[in-house]
């Protein structure tokens, strides 16, 4: 066909041709258009009360950018499980079988070294966020140089304390360190006893051998000058004598002024015995703007928070908490971002809308730790005595913290329960340890 030809033909048929490429166009679009499905793994660290607000968020974040979110199946046990080792086999499973993943995931503070092969690196597109934020906090979720969560529900271990009892027995301020614990713990306990209630003790804790205990028993001997189990520099130095002191103070407060039953407690049963009223003390969580016990506690309006005590170490509280962080095989990375970006801004602003709430809408708090100084800035006291921050060795050791962390939860706890002399838990849990690791064994280095 020559030119004149072909012209003639497009000529005619060019009504068609323009319905056709219109047709083509606005197909694309609406594939372009066609709204993304972010799927998020996110169930343990939602509470039941946290729900209806997370869900809210949900519906506003995808009415302002047309992305979708999907939540992941999850087996109903980890809804309620405060047990992070299945919580963290899941996630391995997922991310290790190569098809499809969760696009965001919530992840606890103790796994980035675990699972940094799967993640993405954030820094990119948080530089300016993570330049905000609490330098160990945010080297806690770093790998390498690599970002692989973004901080977004901190917690850090906080003394819980009975604000009218602490008046009733003549204190001005909750203790600062565990020998001031002690005696207000010991003189409140017996003077409510005194009133006829048997069932009152003076400082209740999480004893039992799961992961909560490796949190509370890294407090006592951080703040003794005992390390932290095994240091940044691979050093193995939980086999010294101020850790041997601190696990032998918290022997020696159960039947004293801690319940006999606590080396069974797990934060649920710490909780339960502070709600009935019947505890002067707890060691208990914070973060952000929410609290661990429920509005409805009946102790809320007599309940404040400060600092865990401290010791020749300082004070100090254990780093926990959860970040988010995005899938290596996320088919929308892009929207995975726009997600995390989103919520983590939610929770800066309403922190922030907390910071300038009346005083008298929250409990007392008092002697923040350093990180948590921004959600009540006009609470505290002019007191520069903050505690720093803990962070459990997962860093250093990987995959082999799980070991790591069953050992040491085993010594501490055969100390508590009288089954073994804490010199001799501690020499076998630094054999065991090297077993483990590889690595030397050192002194602890403390750090004020």
């Amino acid at each position: 066909m020559n030119i004149c030809g072909l012209a003639h033909l497009l000529h005619d048929r060019l009504p068609f041709i323009i319905v056709l490429f219109f047709c083509i166009v606005s197909g694309c679009r609406k594939q372009a258009q066609a709204p993304a499905t972010v799927t998020f793994l996110h169930a343990w660290w939602l509470q039941p009360d946290e729900l209806p607000r997370a869900e809210r968020e949900f519906r506003e974040f995808t009415r302002e950018t047309g992305i979708d979110i999907q939540d992941s199946p999850v087996p109903e046990t980890l809804f309620s499980s405060l047990d992070p080792v299945p919580q963290l086999d899941l996630l391995r499973r997922v991310l290790q079988e190569g098809g499809p993943s969760p696009d965001v995931l919530g992840m606890d503070v103790i796994w980035p070294e675990i699972l940094a092969d799967y993640l993405i690196d954030l820094r990119p597109d948080f530089a300016s966020e993570l330049s905000s934020w609490d330098a160990q906090l945010v080297a806690s979720y770093t790998v390498h140089g690599k970002v692989v969560a973004v901080p977004y529900h901190t917690e850090v271990g906080v003394l819980a304390y009975r604000t009218d009892l602490l008046r009733l027995y003549g204190y001005s301020h909750p203790p600062e360190t565990w020998d001031e614990l002690e005696s207000m713990a010991a003189r409140i306990q017996a003077g409510e006893r005194a009133k006829g209630r048997k069932d009152f003790w003076g400082y209740v804790w999480q004893g039992a051998a799961t992961e909560a205990l490796t949190c509370n028993a890294l407090e006592w001997q951080v703040a003794e000058g005992g390390g932290r189990i095994i240091e940044d520099d691979e050093t193995i130095s939980v086999n010294n004598p101020a850790a041997i002191r601190a696990w032998q103070r918290a022997a020696r407060w159960i039947g004293r002024i801690s319940p006999p039953a606590v080396v069974a407690y797990r934060e649920t049963d710490s909780l339960n015995l502070w709600n009935s009223g019947n505890a002067a003390f707890r060691r208990s969580w914070e973060w952000s703007y929410r609290l661990t016990h429920p509005n409805e506690s009946p102790v809320r309006d007599r309940t404040g928070y400060t600092s865990m005590p401290g010791g020749p170490g300082g004070r100090v509280g254990t780093l926990g908490g959860f970040g988010l962080a995005i899938s290596q095989s996320s088919a929308h990375r892009r929207e995975a971002i726009a997600l995390i970006r989103f919520l983590v801004a939610r929770e800066q602003r309403l922190k922030a809308d907390l910071s300038h709430s009346e005083p008298a809408a929250e409990p007392q708090l008092y002697d923040l730790p350093q990180i948590l100084q921004a959600y009540a800035p006009s609470r505290q006291p002019s007191e520069q005595k903050r505690s720093r921050l803990a962070s459990r060795p997962s860093n250093v050791t990987g995959n082999a913290y799980h070991d790591v962390t069953q050992g040491y939860i085993q010594a501490v706890h055969s100390v508590l329960t009288g089954e073994r002399s804490a010199p001799m838990a501690a020499a076998a849990l630094d054999k065991q340890l090297v077993a483990i690791t590889g690595f030397k064994t050192g002194p602890p280095k403390t750090r004020k």
